[in-house]
């Protein structure tokens, strides 16, 4: 049996952590930009950035034309809808529980993955998925064990958590013949092209009013260099490696980081009930990555 060596869930690991830190850039952006505003100038950091990486490696984009109908659908369901699922969700919520619906990706992921490509799991992976779900129920209710956000906040955000999956999918048949960063640029030039229009019309004229300060621009580079740059490309390589039901079962992580730097950086409340869930997916992701069956 082939075994998987570090760098694969290093990876994973990474792509995760910066995904848990974004919540934390996207709220402090907030404060100052309207959800798109944000969005649309990540992606053009992003896409810049990464187009100069491939363009410098040497490599050469093959696309055939079976592909181009592909590229635009992932580029639809990611970044296009999954952003603003997320960033809308995220402001009708707080950064901690944005993070725990979003990791509740792993749940359907299996279904997703065995409907699409046939990967198959054992009884100890589910076993794993249960467990850490349950920490992320854990962490996103509060004492009285009543949800503890807006109702539009979680519409928005379960959106994204639809689109994350369908991206999966376009994903994990685009990883095998093309390049992670060229792929994951030509996304974000698409998503460019597709928030535009919402950008010009809807928030152009309120956003130029904002006085640049330290705070945004560092803000804004941190989610555009790491979260949509590193991040997608560290969980393209995933996705090729791992399949996607494993790659997903790291998004339960996702809501333990956002937590953690939460409390740090914004000083948001933890208890020991968040512990408790903390605790609770961090063993449940590692019963999740233990070996799977053979297809």
């Amino acid at each position: 049996m082939k075994k998987l060596h570090l760098p694969v869930y290093f990876y994973a690991l990474t792509a995760m952590l910066f995904w848990g830190m974004s919540f934390i850039w996207s709220s402090v952006l907030l404060k100052y930009y309207e959800p798109v505003t944000i969005i649309f100038v990540r992606l053009v950091i992003s896409s810049a950035l990464l187009f100069t990486v491939f363009h410098f490696s040497g490599q050469e984009a093959r696309v055939e034309k079976k592909d181009y109908l592909l590229i635009f659908l992932s580029a639809l369901f990611n970044p296009f809808l999954y952003f603003l699922g997320e960033n809308y969700g995220l402001k009708f919520s707080t950064p901690t529980i944005s993070a725990v619906i979003i990791a509740t990706i792993p749940v359907f992921s299996p279904v997703i993955a065995y409907l699409s490509f046939r990967e198959k799991l054992t009884p100890i992976n589910f076993v794993g998925i249960a467990i850490s779900f349950c920490g992320v129920i854990l962490m996103l209710v509060n004492g009285s064990f009543s949800l503890a956000a807006d109702t539009r906040g979680v519409a928005f955000l379960f959106g994204a958590v639809l689109a994350a999956l369908l991206y999966s999918v376009t994903l994990r048949r685009l990883t095998a013949r093309h390049s992670a960063v060229w792929l994951v640029a030509t996304q974000n030039l698409i998503g460019v092209l597709l928030f535009f229009p919402f950008f010009l019309v809807n928030e152009y004229k309120t956003a130029i009013t904002v006085p640049l300060t330290c705070e945004i621009i560092s803000s804004m580079l941190l989610l555009a260099v790491l979260a949509s740059s590193v991040s997608f490309v560290f969980f393209a390589y995933s996705v090729k490696l791992l399949g996607i039901s494993k790659t997903n079962i790291f998004s339960n992580l996702i809501p333990v980081f956002t937590a953690v730097f939460s409390y740090f950086l914004l000083s948001e409340y933890f208890s020991l009930q968040k512990i408790g869930g903390i605790t609770l997916v961090i063993g449940g992701v590692y019963l999740s990555e233990r070996t799977r069956k053979r297809d």
